[in-house]
């Protein structure tokens, strides 16, 4: 009943009336005219605190190294026989320093294989190569090169299985086109980093059984600019940074070609942040795009060396944070035995002078554009 409903009378047992105007007590309402109200904790819905959604890490800057073209023929076959783990020598300590480091490795993994008929040079590698890449430090390696297939297509299955049996990250080749052009991704510091490899640079009779297509095995051919457009457009919907490694210039030639400088604006408009690469066998320069960073030759590494430019060489560090490069360092080092020795000394400063001078042909600029 409610508590403008009137009690009847009726005779009560007097514990039971008692009982009953307690009731009515607790309800609010006098027991003479009203009847009780639910208590609010049996009608009240209680429902359970939402979760506290976890905070997004916090991105923090994260550095970042590049070397040029890598082989392990002639003394280095003899290095990476005798010892993998220091096959390259203390550059490695630089290496290491960084959160990444990437090159190009520019040799078949084989040891058979056919020889790519009409090539003049030819370069294959022992799978300790991987180890030997591993020990110094180096996370990722490009193999988007003109000698990634000189052992063509068996040679090709060779590779794969040992970038499969090594787990060594590798880009730029593959089983078939999306593998090619699927970048290397890691998160480093909170920030989703994406490594592309492709190759600018291919011998005309070897452009088509070379470049992986569909479900055709090969290279990732930046002559495919469309192909490479769209992976650099995707990789940049899900990554932080996104990074193209690339084969591409004209060997000893010290300034960038028009094909280089169209190839680099046409990937900063599609998304890139930044861009490097080799295959000159000399050093080239490097600079600001805009707010992108882009270098157009790294040089050799740990290679032949036949005269003080192709024997001059170094390692690139940025610094990065997202789309921001925050600062570059070159480390520089000469080619000797074939491989790299840091310059130390009174040569440091000399050999950076030198470094910072191949920008004036570059049309790349020494510090980001303001935003």
């Amino acid at each position: 009943m409610a508590c403008s409903g009137a009690v009847r009378r009726q005779p009560l047992a007097l514990p039971l009336l008692a009982l009953l105007g307690a009731s009515l007590l607790v309800a609010g309402c006098s027991p003479a005219d009203s009847e009780p109200v639910p208590d609010a904790s049996q009608t009240e819905v209680k429902t359970a605190a939402a979760p506290t959604p976890k905070p997004k890490p916090k991105r923090r800057p994260f550095t970042i190294s590049f070397a040029g073209d890598v082989h392990f023929e002639g003394i280095l076959r003899n290095r990476l026989d005798a010892n993998p783990r220091t096959a390259l020598g203390p550059i490695a300590s630089v290496l290491r320093r960084s959160d990444l480091t990437a090159l190009n490795l520019e040799t078949a993994i084989t040891t058979a294989g056919t020889r790519a008929p009409g090539k003049q040079f030819t370069f294959r590698a022992p799978p300790t190569a991987f180890t030997a890449l591993k020990a110094a430090g180096v996370d990722v390696v490009t193999m988007a090169n003109n000698h990634g297939m000189d052992y063509m297509e068996s040679g090709l299955r060779d590779t794969l299985a040992a970038i499969k049996s090594s787990k060594f990250p590798v880009i730029g080749i593959g089983a078939n086109e999306t593998e090619a052009y699927r970048p290397y991704r890691r998160t480093v510091n909170g920030n989703r980093v994406s490594i592309i490899g492709a190759t600018q640079v291919l011998d005309a009779e070897f452009i088509q059984s070379w470049t992986a297509s569909g479900d055709k095995g090969g290279l990732a051919s930046a002559k495919n600019e469309p192909r490479l457009l769209r992976a650099v457009r995707q990789a940049r919907r899900n990554s932080d940074t996104v990074i193209v490694f690339l084969h591409w210039g004209t060997e000893l030639v010290k300034c960038p070609t028009p094909v280089q400088r169209s190839l680099a604006a046409k990937l900063v408009a599609a998304g890139a942040d930044v861009i490097v690469g080799s295959h000159a066998h000399i050093l080239l320069g490097g600079g600001y795009y805009g707010r992108a960073y882009v270098h157009y030759g790294l040089g050799n590494f740990a290679f032949y060396n036949w005269g003080p430019d192709t024997g001059t060489t170094g390692v690139l560090t940025l610094t990065i944070n997202g789309r921001n490069v925050l600062k570059d360092q070159w480390t520089p080092a000469r080619i000797n035995g074939g491989v790299p020795i840091p310059v130390t000394g009174s040569g440091r400063q000399q050999a950076l002078g030198a470094y910072r001078a191949l920008r004036g042909c570059t049309g790349l600029s020494a510090a980001p554009e303001e935003s």
